[in-house]
């Protein structure tokens, strides 16, 4: 069957996240199948030479082409205006593979510090390692940025909203910055997702996605995908076909039907966070809340201009430390304690000992992570209960 979606060139986000990249076979099914394949047969010795070579399109080995791969990234490409995509096993598997394929020993990329603990850690610990020059910034901070870039400046890559403080970057500054300096801009969509944000309408070049999170949106699978100019998707495929880092097709799958309820999905998480968020500034023993779609947060308006809607995730310091926080954790029920997001139920974490936990104290205090700092994931829950069960932990201090 072709693989041109031309009736769907003119189609709304909703039909592109149920019908892009549908693929009916031969049973004519009506949901896509799962192609649970290591191989492909060929029909004679000339035409698997042709697909080794590549001078004949068709599956060859499902490290690098699989069919309900090949449909996950098809859609996740529409939904986010991009030529191609390309299915990896994990969010750090994107990150990594495009890193990877992209950059070379003497480059410089420049990071904003208000990243997921690991992607610093990718960029700082391990690229570092084989030549790959980087400097950390703040996100906010136009300045710095500009600062930061050189002659040797090959990616600027940048996480927004941010994790956990829901600092904004304007994106298409960033990509005009990019520009200017024969550059790439990535941006991590992982928060907005394309429901409530597209980076490359904006300017970005690449799009970086954890299909952990809110793609798949019931905490089953880990995926990621990265998005952008087919030319360059080609070359992160290349790495992906060498080195291995793929999805499976089951976890497609399962991704596929979570594209399908996306933007329906990403209403209801936003709704239910920001109620969140406006109560618990007024709970006493909450120091602070940090959530753009409040009005006093210093990007709100930022955001409120380059996304529909802004997220399900917040956070929030409470009077204290540590221990502080740690009580208003281990005091709630229903919420589930994991460092995940994205998920249909909340989650409650506590960042500075989890998921920015192997980051030195300077680098935690420059990002903004603090002892007491605590950072929900609002899920689909009733929003009352929520609260009952942060008030629980709440009334603890």
């Amino acid at each position: 069957m072709t693989d041109s979606f031309d009736y769907l060139a003119d189609a709304e986000l909703d039909t592109l996240a149920i019908r892009a990249g549908q693929q009916r076979g031969v049973e004519g099914e009506h949901c896509e199948p799962i192609y649970t394949t290591s191989s492909y047969v060929f029909s004679s010795a000339a035409e698997a030479a042709a697909r080794f070579s590549g001078e004949q399109s068709g599956n060859v080995y499902s490290r690098y082409t699989n069919p309900t791969v090949r449909n996950f990234e098809q859609r996740i490409a529409a939904l986010e205006g991009a030529e191609a995509a390309v299915g990896t096993a994990s969010g750090m598997a994107a990150i990594l593979s495009t890193c990877m394929a992209l950059l070379k020993a003497g480059d410089h990329v420049v990071c904003s510090r208000s990243v997921f603990g690991t992607t610093t850690m990718l960029f700082t610990k391990y690229l570092q390692k084989f030549g790959v020059e980087v400097s950390l910034v703040a996100l906010s901070d136009f300045s710095e940025w500009q600062a930061a870039v050189g002659s040797k400046t090959r990616m600027l890559f940048a996480e927004t909203p941010s994790n956990p403080l829901s600092d904004v970057a304007d994106i298409s500054r960033l990509a005009d910055l990019a520009h200017n300096n024969n550059s790439l801009l990535l941006i991590d969509n992982c928060f907005c997702t394309p429901a409530l944000q597209q980076p490359l309408a904006l300017g970005a070049d690449i799009v970086i996605h954890s299909a952990t999170k809110y793609l798949d949106g019931q905490g089953r699978c880990l995926g990621g995908a990265v998005v952008g100019r087919k030319e360059q998707m080609d070359d992160v495929l290349g790495f992906v076909r060498t080195c291995g880092p793929s999805m499976s097709p089951f976890n497609a799958w399962v991704f596929l039907k979570g594209l399908e309820t996306l933007r329906l999905r990403m209403e209801a998480h936003s709704a239910n966070a920001l109620q969140l968020a406006q109560w618990l500034t007024e709970q006493a023993s909450v120091e602070h809340v940090f959530y753009g779609g409040l009005e006093d947060h210093p990007f709100h308006q930022l955001a409120k201009k380059q996304q529909s809607a802004f997220g399900g995730v917040l956070s929030f310091r409470v009077k204290g430390g540590r221990a502080e926080a740690w009580k208003v954790i281990d005091a709630t029920r229903i919420l589930s304690h994991t460092a995940n997001l994205g998920d249909v139920k909340t989650t409650i974490v506590h960042p500075a000992t989890t998921t920015h936990g192997r980051l030195a104290d300077e680098e935690k205090a420059a990002a903004g992570i603090s002892d007491n700092l605590i950072r929900v994931a609002v899920g689909l829950e009733s929003l009352v209960d929520i609260q009952k069960d942060l008030d629980r932990g709440l009334s603890q201090l």
